[in-house]
């Protein structure tokens, strides 16, 4: 599993000129599933993201997490995190997982979290082509692997 984490002012998601999800301070995080990823890789990557430090504290150090923020959490799913583009000009995305297994993780991830924590979860729409809207706070965006360290 693999996720961009960007640490945001605000955030929103918009499908077919609607807006169906957004958020004011928290974290946007685009979240890719792998053909080998589990429900172990559910639980590092929710706990890992809501307990991140990235948040300044009274002396402006990155020192405190999304829940001492009482921040809110915007998730959208992204495929394209899995592209290899080491050969050729189109990246392949054999590593991604198909449809069906990617949406019953991902509806899992989100329910982890709505399930373990008090936040605001707000998510974008699965297989849709969504416009995503970012003011940055930082920037801060941090990329996560379940599975490897970069």
């Amino acid at each position: 599993m693999r996720a961009v984490v960007q640490r945001v002012a605000q955030a929103s998601v918009t499908v077919s000129g609607n807006t169906i999800a957004q958020i004011g301070k928290g974290l946007l995080v685009f979240l890719g599933i792998s053909k080998s990823d589990q429900e172990s890789d559910i639980n590092w990557m929710t706990d890992k993201i809501v307990n991140l430090r990235i948040f300044e504290d009274d002396q402006n150090k990155m020192n405190r997490s999304l829940l001492d923020v009482n921040g809110e959490l915007l998730i959208v799913s992204q495929f394209t995190l899995y592209g290899d583009c080491r050969k050729g000009r189109r990246p392949s995305f054999t590593d991604s997982a198909n449809p069906d297994d990617a949406r019953a993780l991902y509806d899992k991830f989100i329910s982890s979290i709505i399930e373990k924590y008090t936040l605001n979860v707000q998510q974008g729409e699965f297989q849709a082509h969504m416009r995503v809207n970012i003011v940055n706070d930082g920037p801060v965006t941090l990329l996560l692997d379940s599975q490897k360290l970069f």
